[in-house]
Formats: C-alpha cells, sequence, structure tokens
C-alpha cells in the first residue's frame, strides 16, 4: 500500500475501487457522510443526477454507488470501466453532521481494488473548521484512470461545495411564523383581547458580492488582457469566500523553478501562463499592484517587480529558462536588456534552500503590515531535504505561508511531506501537484491554492505571529 500525502497522485490500475473514508467515533465527534461528484472535463456535472449520495446512493450507470456507513467508516464504490466517456473526474467528498471536521479525528481515506481486496493507498488528512471536504480525486489522464490525494476542506458546507460544480441546491424553507393562540371564551364583562399575527420572519440575507480589488495600473492593460485578469480576480475572491474570508490583504511573492528538467514546460509557454494566473492573485490581494518574484536552479536570482499594468512585457522578459553553454566564457547573451537575468549564473540544479532563504531574508528586511504568500511552483527532483525543512522550519515564527505546487514531476522530497512532520506552532506550508496545470481550470487552481492560507492567518495570529 502506498502512504500517500497531500496534492500526491498515483496510477490506478484496478479496473474498480472502493474509496473507504474513515474516522475515530467517540463523544463529541460529528457524523460523516461520504459521497461522490461526476465531472465531465469542464468540472462540472451534467446534472443533479451526477451526485451520489445518501439520498441518491446509485448514478444511473450503475458505476458509482454509495454502499453504505459503519460506525467510522463510510464507502464509495467506483467501477472505472464502466464509467460514461464524458465523465473525466469522481470527486470524493464528506461532509460533517452536528460539527466541524476539525472535531473528527483520525480522518484517512483508503483506496482498495473492489476485486481483490487489496490496498492501494492511504491518504492521512487533518482539518479545521470546515463542514464539508474534497478527500480525493479519480481521474482521467492518457486513457488511464489516476487518483490524487487533495484534502480541501469548503467552508461553505456540502451545499456550496455542490454548487461549485454544478448541483442545484434547494435553500431551506423560512421557519415557519408562530401561530397565534386560538381565542378563549371572553368573560361577559371583559372583551377578549385582540390578537394579533406574529410577524413573518425576514428573508435571509443572501452572501455579500465578492470585492474585486483594482490594481495600479491595470487601465493600462489591453482590453483582453484586462477583462481576463478582472476574471481571474473575482474568482480569486470566490474561492476566499469559500474559506469564510471576504476581504483580505497579503503580499504575494512568486518563486519558479528553471532548473534543466523545467526547459520543456517553458518553451510550451506553460510558465508563462502558470505567471499570468498568479498575476491575478497579486492584484486582487497585494494593495500596491505588485508582485516580488524570484526564478531559481543551482542559484536563485530576483526578478523585477511585476507592475500589474506592464504584466505581457513582464511575461515576455523575465519568465525565462537556463542558457547553458558548456564551453568558453561566460558573457551576457546578444540582446540581454536592462534588468534581464543573465540565465546562466542561475544553472540548471535544484537547490531550493537558496531561494527560500533570499525570500525570507526579503521579508525580514521588508516588513510590512500583511502576511506574505509565496507561490511557489516546481517540477521535484528535489535532494537538499534537510537543508530545506531547516529553513522552512525556522521561517515558521515569520509572517510568510509557502504554497507549493508541483508541476508534474515526482520526488518533492520534504515540501510535500513538511505540512506533516510535528514539531511546530502552525503550520507554514501547504504542497499540492498536477499533472498538467494547463488543463486546471481557474475555479479549481485558485481553491486549492488558497485553501490553507486563510486557515494559517487565523492560527498565525493565534500563535501571535501575525497581529
Amino acid at each position: 500500500m502506498t502512504t500517500l500525502h497531500k496534492g500526491a497522485n498515483l496510477p490506478v490500475e484496478a479496473t474498480s475501487v472502493r474509496a473507504l473514508l474513515g474516522w475515530s467515533v467517540g463523544p463529541g465527534v460529528p457524523d460523516v457522510d461520504a459521497s461522490a461528484l461526476l465531472l465531465t472535463a469542464a468540472g462540472r456535472v451534467r446534472s443533479d443526477d451526477d451526485f451520489v449520495f445518501y439520498n441518491q446512493p446509485r448514478h444511473a450507470s450503475g458505476a458509482v454507488r454509495h454502499l453504505g456507513k459503519q460506525p467510522g467508516t463510510d464507502t464509495i464504490g467506483v467501477d472505472l470501466g464502466s464509467l460514461e466517456p464524458g465523465i473525466e473526474r469522481v470527486v470524493l467528498c464528506a461532509s460533517a453532521d452536528g460539527g466541524t471536521f476539525g472535531q473528527v479525528p483520525g480522518l484517512y481515506l483508503r483506496l482498495l481494488d473492489a476485486v481483490s481486496g487489496a490496498d492501494l493507498a492511504r491518504f492521512d488528512m487533518e482539518a479545521g473548521p470546515e463542514t464539508a471536504f474534497l478527500s480525493g480525486e479519480l481521474y482521467r489522464r492518457a486513457g488511464a484512470w489516476k487518483f490524487r490525494a487533495v484534502g480541501q476542506g469548503y467552508a461553505s458546507g456540502l451545499a456550496g461545495l455542490a454548487r461549485d460544480f454544478g448541483i442545484t441546491v434547494d435553500d431551506e424553507p423560512p421557519p415557519a411564523a408562530p401561530q397565534p393562540p386560538a381565542p378563549q371564551p371572553a368573560s361577559p364583562a371583559v372583551p377578549a383581547p385582540v390578537v394579533w399575527p406574529a410577524p413573518a420572519p425576514p428573508a435571509p440575507e443572501p452572501p455579500p458580492a465578492p470585492t474585486v480589488r483594482m490594481a495600479k495600473g491595470e487601465e493600462q492593460l489591453p482590453p483582453d488582457v484586462r477583462e481576463l485578469l478582472s476574471l481571474r480576480k473575482q474568482q480569486v475572491a470566490v474561492s476566499l469566500r469559500k474559506q469564510g474570508v471576504t476581504t483580505l490583504t497579503a503580499r504575494v511573492v512568486l518563486v519558479l523553478d528553471a532548473s534543466g528538467s523545467m526547459a520543456g514546460h517553458y518553451t510550451r509557454g506553460t510558465v508563462a501562463g502558470v505567471a499570468e494566473r498568479m498575476a491575478a492573485v497579486a492584484a486582487q490581494l497585494d494593495d500596491d499592484g505588485q508582485m516580488q518574484a524570484w526564478t531559481f536552479a543551482t542559484n536563485p536570482a530576483r526578478l523585477p517587480d511585476l507592475e500589474i499594468g506592464e504584466l505581457p512585457a513582464w511575461l515576455r522578459l523575465h519568465v525565462r529558462v537556463g542558457q547553458i553553454g558548456l564551453f568558453g566564457r561566460r558573457k551576457p547573451p546578444k540582446g540581454l536588456v536592462p534588468g534581464q537575468i543573465d540565465m546562466r549564473a542561475v544553472g540548471i540544479g535544484n537547490e531550493e534552500q537558496k531561494v527560500i532563504a533570499q525570500v525570507r531574508a526579503f521579508v525580514r528586511d521588508h516588513p510590512v503590515p500583511a502576511p506574505t504568500l509565496v507561490l511557489f511552483f516546481s517540477d521535484g527532483g528535489v535532494y537538499r531535504n534537510a537543508e530545506i525543512e531547516r529553513e522552512l522550519r525556522e521561517a515558521v515564527e515569520e509572517p510568510l505561508f509557502w504554497q507549493f505546487i508541483g508541476l508534474g514531476r515526482a520526488q518533492y522530497g520534504v515540501l510535500e511531506y513538511f505540512d506533516t512532520l510535528p514539531g511546530r506552532r502552525v503550520d507554514n506550508v501547504g504542497f499540492f501537484a498536477v499533472d498538467d496545470i494547463e488543463r486546471l481550470s481557474d475555479p479549481e487552481l485558485y481553491d486549492r491554492l488558497l485553501s490553507e492560507f486563510p486557515s494559517w492567518m487565523r492560527a498565525a495570529r493565534a500563535a501571535g505571529i501575525l497581529r
């Protein structure tokens, strides 16, 4: 059996699997229910019939079934061979009744071969104030099936989670108005009192619309770039609202892996696309309309700050991979413009700890009232585990949160399992990996990016790290 950490994935060769959600029962522990959503390539259900749960335990195709609950476990069965061609993902969900998932100890997900009963994977999870949870997902990739450990909570509950994927959720009816008591026979000398009907309860107020910030210089962007940026900022605001956050200011730092194995991601434009999508996070969260950025391989290098109004030019000039010459002198390539980094000095190796140290030093030397969110992209090959762990442990007492995103490869080392290591006052690191980030929709990407940052902020304030 493979033990997975948050964001990790593995191939699934079994044709039929069971996803067993487990927890420790006890006094005060909420009841937990497992469910599943069948999604198309657009990340949405086709109809409400694509939601499988205790009140709708069998999908019409028979491929996904709610198999029933025992004390401390609830199981979903998925026949991968019977899933319709239009279904690209089966998202495994859970809801807590009578409390939050932070009150559910020992939460885990086991994936089993339904035919042989063999354990395929186990994913141990931790949660906070959420009442709904995405534990994992089965998804198609290149004609085969894979499983990913997700571990993402939803503060808006199961209804909010279902709405996000296209399920129609009926609003609960308002409580009935109290009925006036029946009039009693009155004494001839005393008139019966007049009983007025109780007023109807006020209709519940709709949740406030997300507030979208206008970044400095945004009006200078070409119309199509400006429109796309605006849509993405709205989605960032929606993703934060799912975590119970309506307003948030944070400094955003981008870190881009430029090691040799990343060359294909740069050539295909994947990294430029990632940087453009991260610019929307900075535009929505950072009140100065800027984003600090680093690139790294053997050595780190700070890039010029991204001014939102100069986004297209910044991407063209500064999102670049290493330039390595095996022979001859190192000299700047022809056409290197002022401010551009000579990427030959950055190299091709993997030395994450060096850039982590530089970002920490920058935050210490340039304090701001807001917390710092570091968006760190890498394709793996991590081997400096002890040095990286030391840097991240020392950073626990600093006002910054490290969100690591893996771009498809493996060997993420300590980046992948750091948030499970004991001995820290707060969990200051998040991690997830994706096989093909270009196929990940903006809503899903921002949901994953921002799933742990708000809970870290609450914990850091309680610990006195943030004010």
